[in-house]
């Protein structure tokens, strides 16, 4: 019977968050909230949150809470070929291909790019370094950023490739989602806005090396931070 109420619980909350009313960021109802509002025992609550986490939907921050992520598109048949990527697991199987096919997008577009590329991915950087405080603008921002890039390398597979993977690629951990003015989150952001600096500007100044070593740092920081949590420990899964 607390299986049923664990997938019903788990079934409403993964249709807020894929419907959007709760928005990537957004703190869940608490675990007091959901039990009077279900009527289901604590147990039940938390079953359904570490199922939630599972699919990559939330992320639980010990002593604040629950939080939405951006959800996987489930709307559309995938591509052939494609796969969905549903679990912390897969979103680091998902770095380590970024890693390897962004470094050389980046080499390329320092090689390659236009006047008009160079300025689609200047516009995204500011976009991005300006979103800090709105989490899901934050996140489509740094992946026009990247698209920019591939763009940018004059050679339409590295396009194709990202706008395959889509914006999701791009929804990695808690520190990004979770807004509340701790110290570090503030920090994180920072980090990365450097990092993305870095990487345009190796590109603007049209050093290949350079562009692919930024690009190679930067991703490879994501793949760290994905398993870091806010307070530093790596307690999380």
């Amino acid at each position: 019977m607390s299986r049923n109420l664990t997938a019903d619980l788990a079934a409403d909350l993964r249709m807020r968050i894929v419907d959007g009313v709760i928005q990537p960021g957004d703190k869940l109802p608490s675990e007091n909230t959901l039990i009077g509002e279900f009527g289901v025992s604590r147990t039940v609550v938390r079953s359904a949150l570490t199922r939630l986490q599972a699919e990559g939907l939330v992320e639980t921050e010990r002593g604040r809470g629950s939080f939405a992520l951006t959800p996987p598109p489930s709307d559309t048949q995938p591509a052939p070929g494609s796969r969905p990527v549903a679990s912390l697991e897969d979103r680091a199987k998902l770095l380590e291909f970024r890693i390897g096919v962004e470094s050389e997008a980046a080499a390329l577009a320092a090689r390659n790019h236009s006047e008009r590329q160079l300025h689609a991915a200047r516009a995204a950087l500011e976009e991005f370094t300006a979103s800090g405080a709105h989490p899901a603008h934050a996140m489509k921002s740094d992946y026009e950023f990247h698209r920019a890039i591939a763009a940018a390398t004059g050679n339409p597979f590295y396009s194709d490739c990202l706008a395959s993977l889509g914006q999701t690629m791009i929804a990695m951990p808690r520190t990004r989602l979770i807004t509340g003015g701790e110290h570090y989150v503030k920090e994180h952001f920072e980090q990365v806005v450097l990092e993305h600096e870095s990487i345009y500007a190796a590109i603007a100044e049209g050093d290949g090396p350079s562009s692919s070593a930024a690009m190679r740092t930067h991703l490879a920081n994501s793949r760290r931070r994905l398993r870091t949590p806010a307070s530093g420990r790596r307690d999380e899964s």
